[in-house]
């Protein structure tokens, strides 16, 4: 694991749970559905995600309550694996999709979970502004449908969709 990809992922949360003024978390959240392996299907660009693909997301959950978060990507230009383990605790409830994330120290940024599908198979994310932004899948490739709505109602949130990074699982 590279200690730069930590203190970027870092750098980026620090101290940060607030969330954008358009975005509410999800309500009725269930933790338990939310565990397991997530592909990125898009992202808005930032440092310590940058020139990664094929980059994952995997969650579980330990018996204090505490997630464990291991975001993993492809750099094609150093040829090799980034890998990232965090930690996560609810904000407010278990039922709200409303986190802290943290990838270094004692330093924490906000996971808002605003818009889940059904049986949980697809997830749209910030963090703690516009500035941040994902779409998560349970399979690598999703409806044309699905994005549609990501980009739409992102958009409607004030998140600068023109930006979005779709990113390649083709590994």
């Amino acid at each position: 694991m590279k200690k730069s990809l930590l203190l970027l992922f870092s750098i980026i949360l620090t101290g940060c749970l607030g969330m954008p003024e358009n975005v509410q978390p999800v309500e009725n959240f269930d933790v338990q559905q939310y565990m397991g392996k997530w592909y990125e299907v898009a992202r808005l660009d930032h440092s310590f995600e940058r020139g990664l693909s094929e980059v994952t997301a995997e969650y579980s959950i330990q018996n204090n309550g505490k997630v464990t978060v291991i975001n993993r990507g492809y750099s094609a230009s150093e040829s090799e694996w980034k890998q990232a383990e965090g930690k996560a605790y609810f904000v407010n409830t278990s039922d709200q999709g409303y986190l802290k994330v943290s990838f270094f120290g004692p330093f924490y940024g906000s996971y808002v979970v605003f818009e889940l599908g059904e049986n949980y198979q697809y997830a749209f994310v910030s963090g703690p502004d516009n500035d941040y932004l994902w779409l998560l899948s349970r399979t690598p490739e999703i409806d044309e449908g699905i994005k549609e709505k990501f980009t739409s109602m992102s958009n409607a949130r004030g998140f600068d969709t023109k930006n979005l990074i779709w990113v390649s699982h083709n590994q």
